[in-house]
């Protein structure tokens, strides 16, 4: 039987990206070889093998969370952790094609870190992660681009953004994958970052919104709602 090692599993609210405010179940992995500075899920790095959980038992608990309200929803986001690491991703394919066969609609979280071609061709749609200079992590150019060119169509870039060098650094990469590949409809969205254990960040949030408007509005400035409503450090919301 096919095992997945899985953090949780949880209903709740999807809290940035173009989709938020979506209510969905999410699918947390366990393990991550990327290391970000700032992670806000260094919970998810190690790869815990009592974490395993059979796929069907996986399936079951989807199932069973997507019915608790009066309309059963739909959607499922499968984070991490990184889901795409080489450890989860047969294991991750099997499990989108079991959703898929029960109607689910499925959005992947990419790190930014790989493209798994099967993966993405299955999903239905991929936040893909371009890591700005706090992160402490580099995305390849080359990697970016073939994202956008060959699964554009259904995805966004997201950036976290805590100073003006990873604005900088965002609107840089954008206008190299343009000279690449041409213009685009690429949607880039911006989350300004909410660290752990920090008050609500709006200073933070009106400089990046007001960089945007001033170097001519290239991305979507998206706040993360879930840290908003519970604050930075809740779990599962």
């Amino acid at each position: 039987m096919t095992k997945l090692l899985i953090n949780t599993i949880y209903r709740a609210t999807e809290g940035e990206g173009i989709h938020v405010g979506a209510p969905q179940v999410f699918i947390r992995f366990q393990g991550c070889a990327i290391g970000c500075l700032n992670c806000d899920s260094k919970e998810t790095w190690e790869f815990k093998q009592d974490s395993a959980m059979e796929l069907t038992d996986v399936v079951a608990k989807v199932m069973e969370l997507s019915q608790e309200g009066r309309w059963p929803l739909r959607r499922v986001s499968i984070t991490g952790g990184d889901p795409l690491h080489p450890q989860h991703t047969a294991g991750l394919m099997e499990l989108i094609i079991e959703l898929k066969l029960l109607g689910f609609w499925i959005n992947l979280e990419a790190a930014g870190s790989r493209i798994v071609d099967d993966v993405f061709k299955a999903a239905d749609y991929i936040s893909f992660d371009f890591k700005t200079p706090s992160t402490g992590v580099r995305t390849s150019l080359d990697l970016l681009v073939r994202f956008i060119r060959d699964y554009g169509h259904k995805g966004q870039v997201k950036a976290v953004i805590a100073d003006n060098a990873d604005f900088g650094a965002a609107f840089e990469a954008r206008g190299q994958v343009d000279e690449k590949i041409g213009p685009n409809n690429m949607t880039w969205v911006l989350t300004p970052c909410f660290n752990p254990g920090e008050k609500a960040p709006i200073k933070r949030f009106q400089e990046v919104t007001k960089l945007n408007e001033d170097w001519g509005a290239p991305f979507r400035v998206i706040g993360q709602q879930h840290k908003w409503m519970y604050g930075p450090d809740a779990k599962n919301v």
